[in-house]
């Protein structure tokens, strides 16, 4: 049900998201829990609802092991991972991809004899990757909001922007914007689940939601935010003018696409022994290497040697994708170049998904488990979003049964928006500029320092401003507060 947040304003659980994480956390919760879901816009619109590959996950420990999988974990986190947190990530894991089939109706494709039909993705050294064609995420989203539909205690609010939280007894106000107003709920705990920062940059294959809200907001109330510049660019983005890119999927090299140069001829053997199936960074950096090599950004993908109805029956979306720029993958050349595509770093959590502030959590992208390192493994996302949402979700639970204070109703300061001038224009088109000049797979740190003293004064002028708060105010201080964070801890460094 979608709530108009008019008359109920004390909750158990705040849920701020409605990707993965953000109703996975919230169906963890019986009906004796009163749980509000925010969707900043529709309820599909997130990250989770793009993610094309799949879900990484050891189900079969006949021809695959946990250890593998962490080590392929560790390797495209360039070891920089917390081993802890890599370990709960692929131990607890393959229960609730069980979870989410046997119970919540989630379906992957299966081969002929019913098994499940596992893909290969860079990085990883064994099958171990459960997909919906090619729109696993959109089919996770698509029936995890069904079953959120049946639980009377979760209510969700679409076109609901959270504007700022702050601590009082026993937990929060949360300062919400909705309808063009501004009002307040209060909820005993908090768990952030809103997704990355992808819209600060020209070319993101992110959606409008990805601003960076939860981090600014976090960061507000004294959380700690750890390595936001840990940041993946994706290599095969479809090359286009478009703000939000459309991503061919890590997959489609796992069926057997390879990479091309302007002159049509392989490349990836003069960068890495693993050519198109190395990890995500490598292959960025390796086509911007040889971009500079060859003096052009032209750069391709090619599967036409594969069957072509195979490639339509596995790629349906991609497909119909390229279709639209007049691109028939089965006989075509697909045209690529990275682009913006996750962030590893976030608001800095424990393996319960705690954060540094008592009674707040925070899941999926937005947060730091520590299970990415420096680069994220294909089709880990999906899989971190159900482990740590649920881990919040059972932490919320042993501190209710325990009996911890509840919050009570406090008297709130705001309840409509009153005025204040528009937020200049053209603020996000100079954050993505200077973010997209200053850092982008191979860092200019020279343009990373004037970047920042730039970005430094675009947020003192937001703050101290007198601008009317609306969702576009939210979106701009977020995204400049992420753009602060990122080119500070970048030329500090």
């Amino acid at each position: 049900m979608d709530s108009l947040l008019t008359e109920k304003k004390i909750y158990d659980v705040l849920v701020v998201g409605s990707g993965v994480a953000g109703m996975y956390a919230s169906l963890q919760f019986d009906e004796s829990t009163s749980v509000l879901m925010l969707s900043k816009y529709e309820s599909n619109v997130s990250n989770s609802n793009l993610a094309q590959g799949g879900v990484a996950a050891v189900l079969d420990l006949q021809d695959d092991s946990y250890d593998l999988h962490i080590q392929d974990t560790m390797i495209a986190g360039g070891q920089a991972n917390d081993i802890e947190a890599v370990d709960v990530l692929v131990r607890e894991g393959p229960d609730d991809v069980r979870n989410i089939m046997d119970n919540m109706g989630v379906e992957f494709d299966r081969n002929e004899d019913g098994t499940l039909d596992k893909t290969l993705e860079g990085g990883h050294c064994r099958r171990r990757i459960m997909h919906y064609k090619d729109s696993t995420g959109a089919e996770m989203v698509r029936k995890l909001l069904k079953e959120t539909e049946k639980h009377s205690n979760i209510e969700l609010s679409s076109n609901t922007a959270l504007y700022a939280l702050s601590r009082v007894k026993s937990g929060f106000r949360a300062d919400i914007i909705k309808d063009g107003k501004l009002g307040s709920v209060f909820c005993s705990y908090c768990i952030l689940c809103t997704g990355g920062i992808g819209r600060i940059y020209k070319y993101t294959t992110n959606p409008k939601t990805a601003t960076g809200d939860g981090i600014r907001i976090a960061y507000e109330l004294g959380a700690k935010i750890k390595n936001l510049s840990y940041i993946q660019f994706h290599p095969t983005a479809f090359n286009s003018e478009d703000g939000e890119q459309f991503l061919i999927s890590e997959s489609v090299r796992g069926e057997g696409a390879v990479l091309l140069n302007c002159n049509k001829e392989r490349f990836m053997h003069r960068y890495d022994e693993r050519l198109e199936l190395a990890p995500r960074d490598v292959v960025s950096k390796s086509i911007i290497l040889e971009s500079r090599r060859t003096g052009s950004n032209n750069f391709y993908l090619d599967i036409t040697h594969e069957d072509p109805e195979f490639v339509k029956w596995r790629f349906p979306g991609i497909y119909q994708g390229c279709m639209r720029y007049g691109v028939d993958m089965t006989k075509d050349l697909i045209p690529i170049f990275p682009c913006q595509h996750y962030l590893m770093g976030g608001i800095e959590t424990d393996i319960d998904a705690k954060t540094s502030v008592p009674r707040l959590y925070a899941a999926g992208e937005c947060a730091n488990t520590g299970v990415h390192g420096k680069n994220r493994l294909a089709s880990n996302s999906l899989l971190e979003a159900l482990v740590f949402s649920r881990r919040a979700a059972q932490d919320i639970k042993r501190c209710m049964a325990a009996g911890f204070p509840t919050v009570g109703e406090y008297p709130s300061p705001i309840d409509n928006i009153t005025g204040g001038a528009p937020v200049p224009k053209g603020v996000k088109t100079e954050i993505r500029e200077i973010l997209q000049r200053g850092y982008f797979v191979l860092p200019d740190n020279g343009k990373i320092r004037s970047g920042r003293i730039r970005i430094d004064n675009l947020l003192g002028r937001l703050k101290n401003g007198n601008f009317a708060i609306t969702t576009e105010l939210c979106e701009i201080l977020s995204m400049a507060t992420a753009a602060h964070i990122i080119l500070n801890e970048v030329d500090e460094r």
